[in-house]
């Protein structure tokens, strides 16, 4: 069965796991987010840390970004529980350690992790070695996204759409075409009033400054030598117009500029994120 079949997960997941977690070694306090659970999970070869991907000055921007959008996230969600939410997806879960860094808020939900069968078997593996195990709040839901329905599948192991429920979908949207992207939109706008999607996008190469692009260029020839070049990009009010047409109620952007000013003011060192992430927030 595919989904017994275990695959490392991709360089991109990875990597993000390894900037998370360099965050707390390398910049100065106060930290935006503590994540040593990935690199646990990841368990990189003995200097990884030498990467070129890894260094500390050229890539700062894209690890407060991966930082930054992940305090976010799971900021917005601890407000929606607040509120009595109780399910939690996350489509393209990667290396993500929420319901193991986050035990108090995580006992409130039902967490769904949407990914690759391979990548998630062998996650699944990692989180028993480790000592975590996969406790019945967690599913880990495997969908080979070519052939499977992620909704049905999602359902199949327990998500009911008839309640509010929290979607995260970060670093995935570039890698799919713009239909699959208006798709996914229309999807999820059919969830239950009071339901809240949160997902990154990619800014067009144009739109960002010239020391920028040759970061994003630098990225972009990654993604590609990997396999997942980088396919969909939108602008803020573009994006936000898909949302409000797929069905949603009320939709947002949310800049860098505005996770600076929450997570990166004051800072002596001026980690900042990249201007070419920015974040889409849409409520039913």
């Amino acid at each position: 069965m595919p989904s017994e079949q275990m695959i490392a997960p991709d360089h991109t997941a990875v990597r993000v796991a390894l900037w998370r977690a360099l965050h707390t070694q390398i910049d100065a306090p106060p930290y935006v987010f503590d994540d040593e659970i990935g690199l646990r999970l990841a368990a990189p070869e003995d200097g990884w840390r030498d990467r070129p991907d890894m260094d500390p000055q050229t890539t700062s921007p894209m690890r407060a970004g991966v930082v930054s959008r992940a305090r976010f996230i799971e900021d917005l969600l601890a407000e929606q529980v607040g509120r009595g939410v109780d399910q939690y997806v996350l489509l393209g879960a990667g290396l993500d350690t929420f319901a193991q860094r986050r035990p108090e808020l995580a006992a409130r939900l039902t967490v769904f992790e949407i990914d690759q069968p391979g990548p998630q078997a062998w996650k699944r593996q990692r989180l028993t070695e480790l000592g975590f195990g996969v406790p019945d709040r967690l599913r880990l839901v495997p969908v080979d996204f070519e052939v499977d329905s992620w909704w049905e599948r999602l359902t199949a192991a327990g998500f009911d759409p008839r309640r509010p429920a929290v979607v995260a979908s970060t670093g995935v949207s570039m890698y799919l075409t713009r239909e699959t992207n208006i798709a996914t939109l229309r999807q999820i706008s059919t969830l239950a009033p009071g339901s809240t999607l949160a997902t990154t996008f990619m800014l067009p190469l144009g739109l960002v400054d010239s020391d920028e692009q040759r970061l994003r260029r630098f990225a972009e020839q990654g993604a590609r030598a990997s396999g997942t070049p980088f396919i969909s990009f939108f602008r803020p009010d573009e994006i936000v117009s898909l949302a409000k047409e797929a069905g949603f109620a009320a939709a947002q952007h949310i800049s860098p500029s505005q996770l600076t000013r929450h997570y990166f003011a004051d800072r002596a060192d001026g980690l900042q994120p990249a201007e070419s992430e920015q974040i889409l927030v849409a409520t039913t």
